[in-house]
């Protein structure tokens, strides 16, 4: 039996893409194991949102053949799609995959054990009109799974390579994804996390232009056995009034909710050719927080765009105080080639960019912190995903990690019932006793 390890760098549709490319060699016969096992075949699912991205997917395809000199090296997704040449060069590179090949990725590999020619396949995905189904994809290695529900963006914000890597908006039919995550749940799986490169846009492609986002949620709300439904980052003019009227009457949709914002600066937004203003986000968020008590916003924000200016930057800090995220995801302006502000003027110093996004990065800390303490005391509802040195780690429905120490021994006085054991994919109540920058610490 051959061995098939994955390194998935990115995001959340990558690792749907992974899951489906490792059911696909494990439906073959391979093995799947780690990626630092010796392994007969290793792929690199490669990102590109970043000039960090690529230097990193870079790096895991030159070191795996360190473990294996015989093994076959595959890089596919959104870096192998736009710098195929760049990959190239590298000569520990057997198989260069674009992303609609991935569906191809075992019938390749073993061409290529077969003739042992280099092969480079990455068509021109942004001709792609349809929606490239895996099929039912009900591998996964956690307790919860991911559902890509579209591809594709038509925005092209200024700073942005990935409608490039993914091509244009294709959304996957409704009774497709109903069907996967039917089987999903019939695994034992209670949570599903919607994801997709807009899945704001989703169904704007399909003939039928009212059945959108909201519709889709409301079929998957029906499904039984599924508990919790996750939403990947969200595109903000997509909550509206009647949306969040309509996701509010959803009882398992979790009240976690990821906004790109990018900058809290006007002026900035527009350069980057973002649709909306900070006040419109200002109303988004009001609007959430007025449905939802306990909702949790996170967020996305770029420091160092080109022309930002100190007053710029300090209009977007002093916006993120106000709007107090729980997480801000932190990223310093990287230039693509390719996109509108790779060649503006006014490109900022990476010093400058350093200290801009540890300022930002000590404020989330901060906002961080107090949002968990405000938590001990109280009870809250926990997925808990896996045992590890001593502890048991899982999630809130509001997206808190929360970490319960091991006790084996303890029983329940009532039943005689060990509440510690076996609590991997449970969902159990548990009361918060301290709270950490990063964490809360629950017990049973």
């Amino acid at each position: 039996m051959k061995k098939v390890a994955f390194i998935t760098l990115g995001c959340k549709v990558n690792q749907y893409e992974t899951n489906a490319m490792a059911q696909e060699f494990l439906e073959k016969g391979y093995e799947v194991v780690e990626h630092t096992e010796v392994a007969d075949i290793y792929v690199i699912n490669t990102c590109t949102v970043t000039n960090m991205s690529d230097r990193k997917s870079r790096q895991m395809l030159r070191r795996v053949k360190e473990l294996n000199k015989e093994a076959i090296v595959v890089a596919c997704g959104c870096y192998a799609q736009v710098a195929k040449s760049e990959l190239e060069k590298i000569e520990e590179v057997d198989l260069i995959l674009g992303n609609n090949e991935k569906k191809n990725i075992v019938q390749l590999v073993e061409k290529f054990e077969k003739d042992k020619k280099r092969e480079l396949e990455v068509e021109d995905v942004m001709q792609q009109k349809e929606f490239v189904e895996f099929g039912d994809v009900i591998y996964t290695e956690k307790t919860r799974a991911v559902i890509k529900v579209q591809d594709g963006c038509d925005r092209f914000c200024s700073y942005c390579i990935i409608p490039y890597a993914r091509g244009r908006v294709r959304s996957r039919r409704p009774e497709k994804i109903i069907s996967e995550i039917k089987k999903i749940a019939e695994e034992g799986i209670k949570e599903v996390v919607i994801t997709g490169i807009h899945i704001a846009s989703y169904g704007k492609d399909f003939k039928d232009k009212n059945y959108r986002l909201i519709d889709l949620l409301e079929e998957i709300n029906k499904i039984n056995k599924i508990e919790r439904i996750r939403l990947g980052s969200l595109e903000p003019l997509l909550i509206t009034e009647e949306f969040v009227e309509r996701l509010t009457k959803l009882d398992k949709i979790c009240h976690h909710f990821h906004l790109s914002l990018q900058s809290g600066c006007d002026e900035t937004l527009k350069r980057m050719n973002r649709r909306y203003t900070t006040e419109q986000f200002k109303h988004i968020v009001s609007l959430l927080r007025k449905n939802y008590q306990d909702v949790n916003l996170t967020t996305d924000v770029i420091v160092g765009f080109p022309q930002e200016t100190e007053e710029e930057f300090n209009k977007t800090y002093e916006f993120l105080k106000e709007i107090k995220f729980y997480k801000m995801h932190v990223f310093k302006y990287s230039q693509r080639k390719g996109t509108k502000a790779a060649v503006m003027k006014g490109q900022i110093d990476g010093n400058k960019k350093e200290e801009r996004s540890q300022k930002l990065i000590e404020l989330s800390n901060k906002n961080e912190k107090e949002y968990n303490q405000n938590y001990v005391g109280k009870e809250v509802e926990v997925l808990w995903e896996e045992e590890k040195e001593g502890f048991y780690r899982g999630h809130t429905k509001n997206y808190i990690l929360a970490y319960c120490k091991v006790d084996k021994e303890k029983k329940d006085k009532q039943n005689g019932k060990n509440e510690y054991e076996n609590v991997e994919n449970t969902i159990k109540m548990a009361k918060c006793i301290g709270a950490e920058q990063d964490h809360i610490l629950v017990e049973m």
